[in-house]
């Protein structure tokens, strides 16, 4: 005995029919055979529905598929089209292996699915601003096998980058309750100690002067070879300033321009050399008298 799925009446007619006419390839010649076993795939509803039909009604196996995909159409399932990828999204707080799996499954249900429009709707999924938007866009040429495959590595990046969060959290807690302080009125304050980089970002007042903003200059220069990537920010994801974004760390929870990393950065490639083009006049005065005097620094 041959093993079939039932159908009970609430489900896709045309699913079912692919699933019965599979099982019965070694027998689908025999089309009488066929319009006798599918009816004992009905169950309750179905099986009922068949019992009205008029005897003798049925002449071949055909004809038994278009009335009963007919009777049960309002089940069939709207079958997607390749556009409905655009429609995927990365959210800020989903991991990239998990966008993975799920483009993956979406992309799965739409049957003749053409890889370019698959590998560019991947793409365009992402944030702009992250890693991996920018290793597709500078190699457009790959097969959506490759994309998949450039896309794994970076996952596993960002595995061991939220494995680290994680690990950095538990860590920090006990540090934190032990560097609390009460204020008089019954609330703590967090040590000075463990400062975000939002917050170094506001202290120092050395720094060199600059004739636009420094988020400008991070977009002109981001893509130059002697531009170096920051640390990942510690501290957790999901507790961050959705309303503040940093280019330089692709991240959210500060702004660029208040980014310590960042000007901390822009310093030493000022001092290499680089992003002179930038710097305000009074500044270059500045360095120029600093330089005549000697000073260290």
């Amino acid at each position: 005995m041959l093993s079939f799925t039932p159908f009970n009446g609430d489900s896709d007619p045309e699913s079912h029919l692919k699933h019965f006419k599979s099982v019965m390839i070694l027998h689908k010649a025999d089309d009488a055979l066929m319009c006798k076993v599918f009816v004992m795939t009905l169950r309750g509803a179905a099986q009922n529905w068949f019992h009205t039909l008029p005897s003798g009604s049925i002449s071949s196996f055909k004809e038994l598929s278009y009335i009963f995909a007919k009777e049960y159409t309002s089940y069939r399932t709207i079958k997607k089209n390749p556009d409905h990828l655009f429609n995927l999204r990365k959210k800020s707080d989903q991991s990239l292996r998990d966008y993975i799996k799920r483009f993956k499954a979406e992309k799965a249900n739409i049957v003749g699915c053409d890889d370019r429009i698959a590998s560019f709707a991947f793409k365009k999924g992402l944030p702009a601003e992250h890693d991996l938007y920018r290793e597709l866009t500078i190699a457009p040429n790959q097969t959506l096998v490759e994309v998949f495959a450039t896309a794994e590595c970076y996952a596993l990046w960002d595995d061991d980058r939220i494995a680290a969060k994680k690990s950095t959290k538990q860590e920090d807690q006990p540090t934190k309750r032990a560097g609390q302080k009460s204020d008089g009125f019954g609330n703590r304050n967090k040590d000075k100690r463990r400062s975000h980089p939002k917050e170094d970002a506001t202290a120092g007042e050395n720094y060199t002067k600059f004739s636009i903003p420094i988020h400008q200059i991070l977009a002109q220069v981001k893509d130059k070879p002697w531009l170096r990537r920051p640390s990942p920010v510690k501290g957790d994801p999901d507790k961050r300033d959705t309303r503040k974004y940093c280019a330089f760390h692709g991240t959210h929870g500060h702004t660029t321009n208040n980014c310590f990393s960042w000007k901390t950065h822009l310093q030493e490639l000022v001092r290499e050399g680089h992003c002179t083009e930038f710097i305000a006049k009074q500044a270059i005065q500045r360095i120029e008298d600093r330089d005549t005097t000697k000073e260290p620094p």
